[in-house]
């Protein structure tokens, strides 16, 4: 499936999904703007190669427009402990929200 352009900007917006689920949840230009560049990655089948500093909320930014496009992604965490956070909260926080 291919991404509707603009949603991960919906989505990760003021008036998105995730407000009502993450606590302190706001969104943030810089995680918008990555979101949106997945997205059209995504939408074109091409490559992407990334970097962001800590604290844009980078999980988000890949995560949701992965999911809500329905494609295929390898995700990879520099510890096991990122690992078991992406896996058993993350995912399962963004799925829901989609």
């Amino acid at each position: 499936m291919t991404p509707e352009p603009g949603r991960a900007r919906l989505l990760l917006g003021a008036d998105g999904p995730f407000r009502s689920r993450l606590p302190g949840f706001a969104p943030r230009d810089e995680q918008i703007e990555l979101a949106s560049a997945i997205e059209a990655t995504l939408a074109r089948e091409g490559l992407l190669v990334a970097e962001a500093g800590t604290g844009i909320g980078k999980t988000l930014s890949y995560l949701v427009p992965v999911l809500d496009s329905g494609q295929r992604a390898i995700i990879s965490t520099g510890t096991k402990t990122l690992q078991d956070q992406l896996f058993f909260r993350d995912l399962p926080l963004v799925k829901e929200a989609l």
